[in-house]
């Protein structure tokens, strides 16, 4: 295995790790109006994401830096040709991290009930744009022999790549759903749990749907058996949310995750973005490396700062492990 294919491999780890994490809390976002039934419940989802939402964002930080120093042209092509959804991505994550740090600023309901909306829709529309973007990118786009994106945004909404994105906000929700009965006492860990059942069972319809056709399109034995995982897990974590087993459903929701991510990755090898015009035309994990020598240095540098930052979240995470309810929260209406 050369350098350019195990950059290949730690880019997948790192979208794998981004949609693990960042899924559950773009799946407690969509929540806040989904189970929530008033502003102390609201309060309560905020706050089982409230201390580890910004650390899981150092994920997709780190998949694009790694994008743009390994493959420097499919970092060119995906955000020149994918620019408008990829901008709308951008200010939703924008607007969205602003929204969980100014709504307890102020007391004034329609100030935390504005603030509220924006986590609300931005969840759930950057869930969906990057199912959309990631469908795409394995189904190919129009690429030219210059390496460019040569189609326009309707090209981007077709069914497959549709499908995509409502499959991404499934398993988001349904990994929310989960993630909230994991983390709440009372009665909206029960509620959170019925949720999980109707999400979940969606999801796995939707997700095995798209599995399957990327499989019938791209796939090989390695992505069969991703899929086959992947069906395994959703209906795992089903019966175990079923059982009350919150944790082991957590688990199997994020492997399912794991696996739905990997399949796409492990589709899409040896190419990084196909070519729908013309296969030669397509960018592979040759043609658009950097050089031996910038990978290595990469390579050495990786190899450093990943404990650390694994590390870190690990600890993070653990500080915050303890269930919350609405009897925990300050009076003041803040966080």
């Amino acid at each position: 295995m050369q350098l350019h294919d195990v950059w290949f491999v730690v880019i997948a780890v790192l979208w794998i790790g981004y949609f693990f994490l960042e899924g559950f809390d773009f799946g407690v976002g969509i929540l806040t109006k989904l189970l929530a039934r008033d502003r102390a419940e609201r309060r309560v989802l905020i706050n089982t994401i409230g201390p580890v939402w910004d650390g899981n964002e150092v994920w997709l930080l780190s998949a694009g830096g790694a994008t743009f120093a390994a493959f420097p042209e499919w970092y060119a092509t995906l955000f020149s040709g994918f620019y408008l959804p990829l901008l709308v991505i951008l200010l939703c994550l924008i607007v969205r991290g602003v929204a969980f740090e100014y709504r307890a600023k102020r007391q004034e309901e329609h100030w935390q009930r504005n603030w509220e909306h924006a986590i609300f829709f931005t969840s759930l529309l950057t869930a969906f744009l990057w199912g959309v973007a990631f469908a795409n990118i394995v189904r190919g786009v129009r690429i030219d022999a210059d390496m460019e994106y040569v189609g326009n945004l309707t090209d981007l909404l077709n069914p497959y790549a549709l499908l995509g994105g409502l499959v991404t906000l499934g398993l988001f929700t349904f990994h929310g759903a989960v993630f909230t009965a994991l983390k709440t006492v009372g009665d909206i860990r029960t509620r959170a749990r019925r949720l999980a059942t109707r999400t979940g069972a969606g999801a796995a319809v939707l997700a095995l749907g798209f599995l399957l056709w990327t499989q019938a399109d791209r796939g090989d034995g390695a992505s069969l058996v991703a899929v086959v995982v992947a069906a395994v897990a959703l209906a795992a974590a089903l019966g175990t949310n079923l059982a009350g087993r919150e944790g082991w459903s957590f688990t199997f929701s994020g492997l399912a995750i794991v696996a739905a991510v990997a399949m796409l990755f492990l589709s899409l090898f040896p190419d990084v973005m196909p070519s729908t015009l013309n296969e030669e035309w397509s960018l592979t994990v040759t043609n658009a490396a950097s050089t031996p020598y910038t990978l290595k240095i990469m390579t050495w540098c990786a190899a450093v700062a990943t404990p650390v930052v694994l590390l870190y979240q690990g600890w993070t995470y653990w500080v915050f492990r303890k269930r919350i309810g609405t009897q925990h929260l300050a009076p003041s209406g803040g966080h």
